[in-house]
């Protein structure tokens, strides 16, 4: 009841379902963000670091855990889905929020896209008889009627997979440390530290490819309306998403870095083929593993993770809809299964169109990996900002440590990250954002500015649930 009191207070009524426990959210974020995720572009991170493949995750946790704790603050304050957007625009000003929400979209949008295109490309090349166009329509099938079932189904679904990619990973790691043991590869630190190589840029540029290993655990703010213990277990399931995933990523890659064949070449070629992991595999146990390791992460990106991207993406839209600033039927609830059924089947279809054409492209998996992780970061700067702005500017808050040091540490941390990017992802980033500008310049031009309910004493929105 108190929950539902508090969307009340903003003008909401509480439509989707409650049913998402603890142990749910920890598996919707682990499958997030894919605990073997680090396998198919440790070859890019390992080359763009310099071989510290292992310390550009590190400091992926360390910069991502100052953003969990400034998730934790603002999804206590405003306990409702749509995370950054609702942030910033309730903590800063509704047009902030919209700008805010404006630049998650190029994460969330695109995120299920890419995942559907790794995978699809990946089991085309381990089944060249089904083409990718077949396993893009496959995936983007399987999920989308999954997601319109509901949240508990999604949740089902997930653990299992889960399960089973926590299993490859374990066995991988097993084999690689057997291998390691019996005098395979070279015992070495430097994938934490290579004096030869080492630059605090070189290193920034690095995280910024691993990033996208890391997004996901901010997706579980996405379900504040859908968790059983509210605000307070959301901010508890990313941190421990966080930390859980994070020593997973650095103790796979570590591994990895001291099985690959031929380092050199890696550093001074790259992996345009993204097979350096499966070489590192190979090194470790033989083709089985390998081909097991190349297989489970195709799976693992083109069902689990794309699945609960999707759900975020869905619940993104239905949030910035039901606020006036995307079109309404995005708002449509079915009352039957507690879903936002519009948002859900038009995600689908986005991420299925985007996916066949980005297969068109050499580039089109780059791309689309820069983009994300670009909208991504950006997004983590305005939510540091919102914490300082919301908490202590405008409350008046005391706690110097909570809503001043941690923010602006993660964001400084952040800051340093985005600007060693690649310098694509951020002139296309940077060109997102000033189309959202001219969107929202056209929205105060047409008398729709973007005005957020319950910043100002309000009832409950009576608005119209379809029923599907």
């Amino acid at each position: 009841m108190q929950m539902q009191d508090d969307l009340a207070r903003y003008g909401y009524r509480q439509e989707l379902a409650r049913q998402l426990r603890f142990r749910d959210l920890i598996a919707y974020g682990l499958v997030y963000m894919v605990p073997i995720a680090p396998m198919a572009i440790f070859g890019s991170v390992y080359a763009g670091s310099g071989g510290m493949v292992a310390l550009a995750y590190a400091i992926g946790v360390v910069a991502l855990v100052f953003t969990a704790f400034s998730y934790a603050q603002m999804v206590r304050a405003f306990p409702m889905s749509g995370s950054v957007y609702n942030y910033a625009g309730r903590g800063i000003s509704p047009s902030v929020g919209f700008l805010a929400g404006w630049v998650i979209l190029l994460d969330y949008v695109l995120v299920p896209g890419l995942l559907y295109l790794v995978a699809s490309v990946a089991m085309h090349a381990t089944v060249p008889a089904v083409p990718v166009w077949a396993w893009l329509l496959g995936f983007v099938a399987v999920n989308t009627v999954v997601n319109s079932v509901g949240i508990r189904m999604t949740a089902v679904v997930t653990r299992v997979m889960l399960v089973g990619e926590l299993i490859v990973l374990a066995i991988f790691i097993a084999a690689a440390g057997w291998a390691l043991s019996s005098g395979k590869g070279r015992f070495s630190w430097e994938a934490f530290y290579n004096p030869d190589t080492f630059t605090w840029s070189l290193v920034a540029g690095a995280v910024s490819i691993a990033v996208l290993s890391f997004l996901g655990f901010d997706g579980i703010s996405m379900l504040a309306e859908e968790a059983k213990g509210g605000a307070r277990q959301i901010g508890r399931a990313m941190a421990a998403v966080l930390v859980l995933a994070g020593l997973l990523f650095v103790a796979q890659t570590w591994l990895a870095a001291m099985l690959v064949p031929n380092p050199g070449a890696l550093l001074t070629e790259g992996d345009p083929n993204g097979i350096a992991f499966y070489d590192a595999a190979q090194m470790a146990g033989g083709g089985w593993l390998a081909t097991l390791c190349a297989v489970a992460t195709a799976i693992a990106w083109g069902l689990p993770n794309s699945m609960v991207a999707q759900v975020a993406t869905s619940r993104l839209l239905y949030a910035m809809a039901r606020d006036r600033q995307l079109p309404a039927f995005l708002a449509k609830v079915s009352i039957r299964r507690s879903v936002p059924i519009n948002a859900t089947l038009l995600t689908g279809a986005v991420s299925l169109a985007l996916g066949l054409y980005m297969a068109t492209r050499s580039d089109g998996i780059t791309l689309l990996s820069s983009l994300i992780n670009f909208g991504a970061m950006v997004a983590f700067l305005v939510l540091h900002v919102s914490v300082v702005v919301h908490h202590l500017i405008r409350r008046r808050s005391g706690n110097w440590w909570a809503h001043l040091v941690m923010p602006v540490v993660g964001f400084v941390i952040l800051a340093y990250v985005v600007v060693n990017a690649n310098i694509a992802a951020q002139r296309l980033g940077l060109a997102w954002l000033a189309l959202g500008v001219i969107v929202l310049a056209g929205l105060y031009l047409s008398g729709r500015r973007p005005v957020l309910s319950g910043l100002a004493p309000a009832q409950p929105q009576q608005r119209d649930v379809e029923r599907v």
